[in-house]
């Protein structure tokens, strides 16, 4: 391992990310300490405190990497389907695959929660917002002319839908098993909401 005066704190940071990220893909959110994040980097926990603000910003930082590996996938489906309906549908599909793929970094997505007061960093909020605009966009080709409000809420309301069918899914609360099924009930479900999305809104 390099001395550590051989790594600037951009370096540090960058190391413990990745660091943080591993622990948690292989042993949970639980399993993310400033102790064992530190030993695993060589660095002192007072070290790791002159990069990050307190460990609540390391996991929003992980979490953040996540959503950027998330949204990488979820481009792959855009570019490759032109049809909004089946771009929609794909787009769940990515969801959860990803989401049983990356089981532990995508459930401390939605464990973490912010202080009581401490507001969502607006850089963090505008890569939850991203996640949505990719459906949203398809809900403006669905039926042009609708409203920019419109559409959010339409996306919304149907990834929660699709969200909560992968929670109690790969969660064991809901009786389905393996990934292809709960990506046929996901599909139910979209393929349903689209179809009364259109016949409302027409």
């Amino acid at each position: 391992m390099a001395r550590r005066s051989d790594h600037s704190r951009e370096q540090i940071k960058q190391m413990a990310l990745l660091a943080g990220e591993n622990i948690v893909a292989e042993y949970g959110s639980t399993a993310l300490t400033a102790r064992r994040l530190a030993s695993h980097i060589g660095y002192t926990v007072g070290s790791l405190y002159l990069v990050f603000e307190n460990l609540d910003d390391v996991t929003l930082q992980v979490n953040a990497r996540t959503l950027d590996k998330l949204s990488f996938e979820l481009d792959q489906v855009v570019a490759k389907q032109a049809e909004p309906n089946q771009c929609i549908s794909q787009l769940g599909r990515a969801y959860i695959q990803f989401a049983s793929n990356n089981s532990h970094l995508w459930n401390m997505v939605f464990e973490h929660r912010q202080n009581e007061n401490e507001n969502i960093p607006e850089w963090y909020q505008e890569r939850i917002n991203s996640l949505f605009e990719r459906v949203e966009l398809q809900f403006g080709k669905l039926i042009p002319g609708q409203s920019a409000q419109q559409n959010a809420l339409a996306a919304r309301a149907l990834w929660s839908g699709v969200h909560g069918n992968c929670v109690l899914a790969l969660t064991g609360k809901l009786d389905v098993v393996g990934v292809e099924n709960v990506e046929k009930t996901s599909d139910l479900l979209i393929d349903n909401f689209l179809a009364g999305w259109v016949s409302t809104h027409q």
